[in-house]
């Protein structure tokens, strides 16, 4: 437990690591496949669930940026303690989190997987799929729907926070059929922070087939 957080450290001791952040619907054991690549090159890993995942699924607390970026530091806090060298991997949501609250700290390397960059291109999706308006969602405030609640405060936050800091070396690994962030988005992204990319041209945003398992093994053996 780190602050309250459950969390996993994986392998051997050493003096560098990389905090794993998991996606929607994940939880921190995702990170024992990825933990066993980063070990061949003597990184440990870090994981830890989210609000509202894994262990966290029975309490109260909301997996929105505030509760993530709360939580977040809390990491960082005990990781930049404990290890010498940190780099950062982190999926979906958690890459999205991870913008809005790491900018200014020092990782040697971070790899995004599927990572929402452009928060209101995504709720502005949401607002096709469901016929909402922003303002139907400023008079409510807040509107459940199939795939996740959506906020006013949380849409305004959004359109607030564009991210406009990111320095790391970055490697991103985008789904050519994601349907959650265009690809124009993230190569907006990617050519603003000098990131690497490669697109998968016949996954989906969650990597989950049986065929993506390969193109993400052969993503992080070319950049951890």
């Amino acid at each position: 437990m780190i602050c309250g957080i459950p969390a996993l450290i994986c392998r051997h001791e050493s003096d560098k690591a990389y905090v794993y952040i998991h996606g929607k619907s994940g939880y921190k054991e995702y990170a024992l496949d990825f933990a066993q690549t980063a070990e061949k090159r003597g990184y440990q890993t870090l994981s830890f669930d989210l609000p509202a995942h894994g262990e966290r699924k029975d309490r109260p607390e909301r997996c929105d940026i505030w509760s993530a970026m709360g939580d977040l530091n809390k990491i960082a806090d005990f990781a930049f303690d404990k290890w010498r060298e940190l780099s950062l991997f982190a999926c979906s949501i958690g890459a999205y989190f991870a913008l809005n609250t790491y900018s200014g700290l020092d990782f040697r390397k971070c790899l995004f997987q599927s990572p929402i960059v452009d928060m209101n291109y995504l709720v502005n999706q949401m607002f096709k799929w469901f016929g909402i308006t922003p303002e139907r969602l400023k008079a409510e405030g807040e509107i459940e729907t199939p795939v996740e609640l959506l906020s006013w405060k949380y849409y305004c936050y959004s359109l607030d926070h564009p991210v406009e800091r990111w320095e790391f070396p970055t490697a991103i690994l985008y789904a050519g059929m994601d349907n959650l962030q265009s690809e124009q988005a993230v190569r907006g992204f990617c050519e603003k922070f000098s990131c690497s990319l490669t697109v998968a041209p016949d996954s989906l945003h969650p990597f989950m087939e049986s065929t993506d398992k390969p193109v993400v093994q052969a993503w992080l053996d070319e950049n951890i």
